[in-house]
């Protein structure tokens, strides 16, 4: 069977709850950015729960030696913000992933093409062999800036297999695009929304993640975080 694209949408009740908070119109930036960092940390814990490598070692406790598991310090770990709203999720990713590399990637929109170009670019040449890379990417709209990063990852000596991608909403459009170019990439997403309007930004979504993070201008304004 060929690979296909997954797409995880956690159940869980905190991530519908911090889901509801970001969407809310009324939101302050300040509760916003907090939404934000929550849904950082449950979607990258649901995307390396059962993906992190592994080594089985023996401790001593106080009382005695014992069995354990700890994650294999030789497989590098990096996490990729999307500039600029990605950096809202890198907080509560960190969280999680203490100990991982940041490389940040910076891509916005051109607002007549709806084409996403990249104005900062901090990959290595080469990354380590067997990096596992989770991609930290507020809104899939249009799928553009994904394969985008995904472009400029795999000429870096990354494996898409590797690659997971944290998602606060995410467009079928985005979605069947990333299935046709890199199926083998896992997806985690708090919630697949209805589609895009005429300007390519998500419904219902969440309006401007970056520029809502930030609290530099209206909502529905376009900037980078709605290139995705």
């Amino acid at each position: 069977m060929a690979d296909r694209l997954l797409v995880y949408v956690p159940p869980h009740p905190l991530v519908k709850h911090w889901l509801a908070v970001a969407r809310d119109v009324t939101t302050p930036p300040s509760l916003f950015r907090t939404a934000m960092k929550e849904l950082g940390h449950w979607l990258t814990y649901e995307a390396v729960r059962e993906w992190l490598p592994t080594l089985e070692t023996t401790v001593q406790t106080p009382l005695t030696s014992c069995a354990a598991t700890t994650i294999d310090p030789e497989v590098p770990i990096a996490i990729v913000p999307i500039l600029r709203a990605g950096l809202a999720l890198l907080e509560g990713a960190q969280t999680v992933l203490p100990l991982a590399s940041i490389y940040h990637l910076g891509i916005e929109r051109d607002e007549q093409t709806l084409q996403p170009n990249c104005y900062l670019n901090r990959f290595p040449e080469q990354f380590p062999p067997r990096t596992q890379i989770i991609v930290a990417e507020p809104m899939l709209a249009t799928g553009g800036t994904i394969e985008l990063t995904m472009k400029e990852l795999t000429q870096r000596g990354i494996d898409p297999s590797l690659v997971r991608i944290v998602s606060i909403v995410a467009a079928p459009q985005a979605l069947q695009k990333l299935d046709q170019s890199y199926s083998s990439l896992r997806v985690y997403t708090a919630c697949i929304d209805e589609g895009l309007n005429d300007r390519g930004f998500i419904v219902p979504g969440l309006g401007d993640a970056g520029d809502r993070s930030f609290g530099t201008t209206a909502v529905d304004s376009p900037s980078d975080s709605e290139a995705g």
